[in-house]
């Protein structure tokens, strides 16, 4: 827990050179080559400090107090780098937090180099003692949405946390949903977006990722790289994003009801390639849905677990082996496949892993129900979910703002990155303190040149 270097080199003999001079703490605390050191009485306090790497320092006329001297060893069980391993961009800065809350305060504050940005530390876990840091902008995050999180982290009740995954679950506004509440990142940058726009992130020690809400639907499908392009490309690439999502959620189901119950719509020309592609295959087409969609899962799943060359070996490789063997033995179709495949590759642009979980997750209740009831299955299973979206809420505010409820003043950064000049105010719906980020300077004069 400590630094035995700083005790050994520091510490003992700055007490040695000062055992005929000590007169009090405070000539023990001006002597000592330490800026973290200070005098504490609360014997639960010291046990505290102890445990987290202090050492103790008592006279025998100390009146009851003892001192307290940072020797932490900072740097135990770190990583050599911080990169974003996760969440990787090709354009902007690639740091990302670690599992030290200190170093996180750190890389945060510098982003947010202000006065006014907040950290109040509390303490989680009977057993574990693990301290959690809500950080927020005084003067800009809406003093209610603080307090809200405040009130929701103290009636935690657990005896050990492991990561923040942990608090997201405790403190969401609804447990039984399969959508993420809490925008869950490893980016700095991320966070320092989100703070800066007014809400609240959430430190936990010993994790990696930070918390920050009250976050919206749109909020998963924002990659910071957005704002790092051009508006266009940004708006570009968010937009397949929202389709790939769509994709991904209904092309298999569409093809079930199309097969099993709609074959009119199917046009004259590719009724054919499709009659051709099932003809051997024993199985109903929701069977074959299943098969490839679990096999998919198996693969992602295993190469997750295994090293990363060889995860990587396996899901090439598995892949394609698997495939084709399927074609050839005639378990599924070729267009059955290369759907499926379409649909696994597109649940990879979502730039958050937990929501792209979330669509791995509802692909299967939409392909039972395509099985069962076609087209309206389809219908009723989008309808069950538009429903369950409008009822979230993340930290008492709306899931869907700004489709639901309307916000006009909120387009401008949902389905497209509009241009800076359009984006100057924060997101309303968090009622911030101050509503405008900057002033877009407009006034673009032309050099004159001369002959």
């Amino acid at each position: 827990m400590t630094d035995s270097r700083e005790v050994h080199d520091n510490l003992l003999p700055a007490l040695r050179r000062m055992q005929d001079k000590i007169d009090g703490w405070a000539d023990v605390i001006a002597h000592l080559p330490f800026d973290d050191a200070k005098t504490e009485r609360e014997t639960d306090r010291i046990v505290q400090k102890l445990q987290q790497g202090y050492a103790m320092i008592q006279l025998a006329a100390g009146a009851g107090q003892a001192l307290l001297v940072n020797v932490r060893d900072e740097n135990m069980g770190h990583r050599a780098n911080n990169d974003t391993e996760n969440e990787f961009s090709v354009i902007g800065p690639k740091t990302g937090f670690v599992e030290n809350l200190t170093i996180n305060m750190h890389l945060l504050r510098q982003q947010i180099a202000v006065p006014q940005l907040i950290f109040e530390e509390t303490t989680i876990g009977s057993l574990s003692r693990t301290a959690v840091v809500i950080a927020y902008i005084e003067g800009i995050t809406n003093p209610q949405i603080v307090e809200t999180m405040r009130k929701r982290l103290k009636g935690i009740d657990l005896d050990v946390v492991y990561d923040s995954a942990l608090l997201e679950q405790v403190i969401a506004d609804n447990s039984n949903t399969p959508f993420p509440l809490f925008l869950t990142t490893e980016r700095v940058d991320r966070i320092a977006y989100a703070v800066s726009s007014g809400q609240v992130a959430v430190i936990s020690g010993g994790s990696p990722y930070v918390l920050s809400g009250p976050s919206t639907f749109m909020d998963f499908f924002v990659s910071p790289e957005d704002y790092y392009l051009n508006w266009i490309s940004g708006t570009f690439f968010r937009i397949i994003r929202m389709l790939s999502v769509l994709f991904s959620l209904f092309a298999s189901p569409i093809y079930i009801a199309v097969l099993t119950y709609h074959f009119e719509v199917i046009p004259t020309r590719l009724l054919h390639p499709i009659m051709l592609s099932g003809l051997h295959v024993p199985f109903s087409p929701v069977m074959e849905v299943l098969f490839l969609e679990t096999t998919i899962e198996l693969l992602r799943e295993a190469g997750a677990r295994l090293p990363a060359k060889i995860g990587q070996t396996l899901g090439i490789v598995g892949g394609i082996v698997i495939g084709e063997a399927s074609v050839q033995a005639a378990l599924t179709s070729n267009i059955l496949l290369i759907i499926v495949a379409l649909s696994a590759l597109a649940s990879f642009t979502t730039p958050i892993f937990k929501m792209a979980n979330t669509i791995r997750v509802l692909r299967f209740p939409l392909i039972l129900l395509s099985a069962l009831l076609g087209g309206l299955g389809i219908v009723v299973g989008f309808i069950m979910l538009l429903t369950h979206l409008l009822r979230l809420k993340s930290l008492d505010t709306p899931y869907l703002v700004p489709f639901y409820p309307f916000r006009s003043g909120n387009f401008a950064d949902s389905l497209v990155r509009s241009s800076y000049q359009y984006t100057t105010n924060r997101a309303l719906f968090l009622n911030p303190q101050r509503k405008k980020r900057y002033k877009p300077d407009t006034v673009k004069e032309d050099i004159d040149h001369e002959d």
